[in-house]
């Protein structure tokens, strides 16, 4: 992957002293009886929590797990992009996945932070970013079952782009490409299985972003 330069969460956009030191306090633990939970010395808590150094991102999900709380409790999101670390090939970005999205029949779509996943770009991208895991075939071979996509959040996309969109009064979401037609939008399965869903008056919708990454196991 090449020389890691920085291998810690940004700690000015991403990381909030305070949230370890309010956690801690919450459960009863001293500094040194976390540091010992963690296997680190009790100055890394200390410096933790004063904002002096800022922890892996393999320490925040241990203490999310001690603490029974999501990682995202310990993180400061804003929506933003985040380092987590970096490469002479690029910038690995820790982005915040949002439930679970639907490649077929809709499923409920769950406005949720379930964990992270993390995202090798050749340099830091714009604009807000989710994740969301993939089910169903009706974009394969394009985007298979089971794939992570990275979505840029944003209003509108252009023809043929693909786009996460919420259907169903807002409670479903789907994944497909785009067409416009006149004052109608064609959602586009790549999968010819399946039939395309169309938005209007009668059946709104909304796009929730663009996708501007797919990542998945061979």
């Amino acid at each position: 992957m090449g020389d890691r330069f920085n291998n810690y969460v940004d700690k000015n956009t991403y990381f909030t002293p305070q949230r370890i030191r309010f956690y801690r306090i919450q459960n009863s633990l001293t500094q040194a009886q976390l540091a010992n939970k963690l296997d680190v010395s009790e100055q890394a808590v200390y410096n933790w929590e004063h904002g002096i150094r800022t922890p892996k991102m393999f320490y925040i999900n241990k203490m999310a797990q001690l603490f029974n709380v999501n990682s995202a409790s310990l993180l400061a999101i804003d929506g933003q992009p985040k380092i987590c670390d970096s490469y002479i090939l690029g910038i690995l970005i820790c982005i915040p996945i949002i439930g679970t999205i639907a490649c077929g029949t809709p499923i409920l779509a769950e406005q949720n932070i379930d964990g992270y996943t993390t995202e090798l770009f050749e340099e830091k991208p714009d604009g807000t970013l989710f994740a969301l895991k993939c089910q169903g075939d009706s974009m394969e071979p394009k985007i298979p079952n089971g794939a992570t996509v990275t979505v840029r959040l944003q209003p509108t996309v252009e023809d043929d782009e693909i786009a996460a969109v919420l259907v169903d009064n807002d409670e479903e979401a789907t994944l497909k490409r785009v067409k416009h037609v006149g004052k109608q939008v064609m959602l586009m399965p790549e999968n010819k299985k399946y039939d395309p869903i169309l938005l209007n008056e009668e059946n709104p919708g909304r796009i929730l972003g663009k996708v501007v990454k797919v990542s998945y196991n061979l």
